[in-house]
């Protein structure tokens, strides 16, 4: 206490300064409407940029949930555009019944990627644990990745479309003139569509899907578009370039894609008995 008070005597003028000051500070606030109007605006201006920058950092350190979120909704919606079914006209059937989901989705994220080797490979989360079994399609919000050739616990080794043993049917989308997708070892933005026959009408900027054909991608997922195109002479068959939709060199986020029924026709195809 004897301190403060020491403090006090000794300070005694600049703080009655102060005290007088802010008296007539605020009576001139208050007899002016100008001064008092243009500190309020004043006050709430920076307010209200601490608040905006406040809530930018909040949105900042949110963009992970917010992203999380998006993924899992895009899942969902790819889970129904594979296993749409058109709806059967019931007076056309004498019976209803329910069909089970055709292909399984599942969400993943790449760990390590490669793709300026000959054959490149991808790492993804999720294995056995996860119920991801091999020869899954991998695929991106833009298009095709890979398939899963080996299946670990928690992480699985993917085949990319950047390496020269993938093999993948895919068409000209326009036309469902088919072909197979290949890649030479080169561009990691190009692919090439080979044994399109002479006969399908090739246009630069036509788009490439997967045929549908395989078990193992649905059809009609995105690969890219027409670049450029030759037609061996020879053969009659066209070699198509094929711009990627996917920058397959900076891969994120993922989707693993399982057809459900390929067990069941995998047994039928190699049954031989009579």
């Amino acid at each position: 206490m004897q301190q403060i008070i020491v403090f006090l005597i000794r300070n005694k003028t600049g703080l009655v300064f102060i005290l007088l000051f802010s008296v007539a500070f605020a009576l001139t606030l208050k007899s002016h409407s100008y001064q008092n109007s243009r500190f309020v605006s004043s006050t709430n201006l920076v307010t209200g940029s601490v608040l905006e920058l406040s809530a930018d950092i909040q949105t900042y350190f949110d963009l992970k949930t917010q992203n999380e979120i998006l993924v899992e909704e895009n899942k969902k919606l790819r889970h129904q555009i594979f296993n749409f079914k058109p709806e059967i006209d019931t007076t056309l059937v004498e019976f209803q019944f329910e069909m089970d989901s055709l292909y399984e989705v599942k969400k993943s994220k790449v760990i390590s990627n490669n793709y300026d080797a000959i054959d490149n490979y991808i790492l993804i989360e999720g294995g056995s644990k996860d119920s991801i079994f091999e020869d899954s399609g991998v695929i991106s919000s833009l298009g095709i990745v890979g398939i899963i050739d080996k299946v670990g616990a928690n992480y699985s080794r993917v085949i990319s479309i950047l390496n020269t043993n993938a093999s993948i049917n895919a068409k000209l989308k326009k036309t469902n003139h088919f072909g197979t997708l290949t890649w030479n070892g080169k561009d990691p933005n190009i692919t090439n569509l080979i044994d399109v026959p002479r006969s399908a009408p090739v246009k630069l900027g036509d788009t490439i899907t997967t045929g549908g054909r395989s078990l193992v991608f649905p059809d009609n997922v995105n690969i890219g578009v027409i670049e450029n195109f030759e037609l061996d002479e020879n053969v009659g068959y066209y070699k198509i370039d094929v711009k990627l939709f996917n920058d397959m060199t900076n891969l994120g986020k993922v989707y693993v894609i399982r057809n459900t029924r390929k067990p069941e026709v995998l047994e039928l195809i190699n049954d031989n008995s009579e």
